[in-house]
């Protein structure tokens, strides 16, 4: 049976169903397929249907869910297009954040770096691959806040939720290693002051979704869509 964390009765519902069910989607707890039942999800969260309605529309708008009509809501595939979208649009954007960030020349932020690397390195030795996905999310966020630019982050946070569904797959089919030692090149790019060193490691480390991802697309085809 599906667990969700309980929500904050003195809140507003709706957002907080939202953001449980967006979270049991995206690492997989919620696959393709799955049919979310406005009724079990109220009982389960002890709240009338109304938000729990509201929440499945907001998952619909999203692409996470689809309603099919006369038969109910389901979790929808994981889009390849989208995926492809989103990795381009950080590429692009990440790119120019960790050159200003080397621009910045920030002494203090690398001491936080290595110390964010070696959570993952602990979350790698514990198996936890989500709490993994969850560092590498904390750590590009804390490269666009030394840029200066959060809210950049923030607008990737909303376009990338077919790509972070695709993360939780690779972080379990794949070696995480390799995703610690290009966080470890990016930084070492920042630590020698390198603006241009440092771009082509974080290029080369959001680059490895293109390798990662005609493997996984083969051995699940039945989670994907063109």
């Amino acid at each position: 049976m599906l667990e969700l964390p309980a929500i904050d009765l003195t809140a507003s519902a709706a957002p907080q169903v939202y953001d449980r069910l967006r979270r049991a989607i995206l690492r997989g707890a919620l696959v393709p397929g799955d049919r979310l039942s406005e009724s079990e999800v109220a009982k389960l969260m002890g709240i009338s249907r109304q938000p729990v309605r509201e929440a499945f529309i907001h998952l619909a708008s999203d692409g996470l869910a689809e309603v099919r009509p006369q038969r109910g809501t389901y979790i929808r595939k994981i889009s390849i297009s989208d995926v492809l979208s989103a990795r381009l649009i950080r590429e692009a954007v990440e790119g120019d954040l960790i050159r200003m960030v080397a621009a910045k020349a920030d002494p203090a932020l690398l001491p936080r770096l290595d110390a964010e690397i070696q959570q993952q390195r602990q979350a790698l030795a514990q198996g936890d691959s989500d709490l993994f996905v969850r560092l590498d999310d904390r750590f590009h966020r804390m490269l666009a806040e030394a840029a200066g630019h959060e809210s950049v982050w923030n607008v990737l946070e909303g376009l990338k939720s077919q790509m972070n569904r695709l993360r939780h797959i690779t972080a379990r089919t794949f070696d995480i290693q390799k995703l610690i030692d290009q966080h470890v090149e990016i930084v070492e790019g920042l630590r020698a002051g390198d603006a241009a060193q440092a771009e082509q490691a974080m290029r080369r480390h959001l680059n490895q979704l293109l390798d990662d991802l005609p493997e996984v697309t083969r051995s699940r085809p039945e989670l994907f869509i063109p």
